[in-house]
């Protein structure tokens, strides 16, 4: 069975949506293969890294409209049997609609992109995301074989977002991969030597590492307040990922000022190798988003048997709580400050029993070589899509 993802952008930097696409590939069930296009500029020099084929439709010179993407789709709709649209409220979205709708069965997988935090945070933005949701994003919703939800809190927040909605939505589990190393091992050692190359400062210190964008969407700036409020001296803390602009240098500035700026560490977006020696490195993962839908990061740092201390924002912290994988709590800064003094206050038998649960928690729940076989075999119940009039008039 042939698969088109089709996504706005898969930079590394887009998160997660990226690494759901990497996996569903490189994880997909014998028989299948697939293919992405994107709105990329094709010069994009991350693409080349990547192991599958990737048409990038886009220009140096970024823009919502690219109607290549309608044109291509409908020059190549007929070598695919089902295809995936990654992400709403972009160019990606129309052209499916125009294209796709009616000739070939489609799903939807939002990534978050319908939680009602964004009703609530940018009101103005929403009421302007009406006339779009009116005119393309309820049709292309409404159209789909299925839209994707990764639990059944997003699935039913989504609803909260447009009073007027209507689509068929199914439950599955997103995750991630297994690290490639195992402890004590040679490439461990590879790894976090990779990882203290990047951030030398942390080298044979206590850290707890934030992995993400550093966005008021994730909750930084209550994790660094937090953290100056903790007394343990001995203790440091990372803060790995891309900045957003003005506001992360801002929050730079701040903690420099509070005295703590020798203890929090700031090695930028961490990949491959360096990635996986922090987690491996650290004595647990914290994040404290405002809204997440799954959060890749929480599923790597369990699959490297860490702890996870995250806010109750996160879709998947009932899980957490439940399995004792980790410390769940408001994201607030109060919240915040209860998870550190929380995670400082175990002791060190508690610890090692979190950790083994963090490791169950995986491949019980996380583990996308296996996770990757339920959410494409979604297709295999699709029925075959004959045109209809409003498909051949487009």
């Amino acid at each position: 069975m042939r698969i088109l993802h089709i996504v706005g952008s898969i930079s590394p930097a887009a998160g997660g949506p990226t690494e759901a696409i990497r996996m569903l590939i490189e994880h997909a069930p014998p028989g299948y293969t697939s293919e992405v296009v994107t709105t990329n500029d094709p010069a994009e020099p991350f693409l080349a890294a990547f192991p599958f084929k990737i048409t990038a439709l886009g220009a140096a010179k970024k823009s919502w409209y690219v109607p290549a993407l309608t044109r291509w789709l409908r020059a190549n709709r007929d070598r695919f049997d089902g295809v995936m649209l990654h992400g709403l409220w972009e160019y990606t979205g129309v052209a499916v609609l125009r294209s796709i709708a009616g000739h070939k069965p489609y799903v939807v997988f939002p990534h978050g992109m319908l939680d009602p935090y964004f009703k609530r945070r940018f009101p103005a933005k929403h009421a302007k995301k009406w006339i779009y949701w009116l005119l393309n994003d309820y049709w292309l919703l409404r159209r789909a074989f299925r839209v994707l939800f990764i639990t059944q809190i997003e699935a039913d927040l989504a609803k909260q977002s447009f009073f007027l909605h209507q689509w068929t939505p199914i439950v599955v589990a997103l995750g991630a991969e297994p690290p490639p190393l195992t402890p004590h091992s040679s490439s461990s050692h590879s790894s976090t030597e990779a990882f203290y190359n990047r951030c030398p400062e942390v080298r044979g210190k206590r850290f707890l590492l934030f992995l993400g964008r550093i966005h008021p969407k994730k909750g930084p700036d209550l994790l660094l307040e937090a953290f100056t409020a903790i007394n343990d001296p001995g203790l440091h803390l990372v803060m790995a990922g891309p900045g957003a602009g003005n506001w992360s240098d801002e929050l730079r500035r701040r903690i420099e000022a509070s005295g703590f700026g020798s203890r929090v560490h700031w090695p930028g977006m961490l990949l491959g190798e360096p990635k996986w020696g922090a987690f491996a490195a650290s004595e647990a993962f914290v994040l404290t988003s405002h809204q997440e839908n799954f959060g890749i990061a929480v599923a790597e740092a369990l699959a490297c048997g860490k702890p996870v201390l995250i806010s109750d924002q996160i879709n998947i912290a009932p899980d957490i709580a439940a399995d004792g994988a980790g410390l769940v709590e408001p994201d607030t800064l109060e919240g915040s400050r209860k998870l550190l003094h929380r995670w400082l206050a175990l002791s060190t038998e508690g610890r090692a029993a979190m950790s083994a649960q963090a490791l169950r928690t995986f491949a019980a729940r996380y583990d996308m070589r296996h996770n990757t076989q339920v959410i494409l075999r979604v297709f295999e119940q699709a029925p075959h899509t004959a045109p209809n009039s409003l498909a051949e008039a487009n």
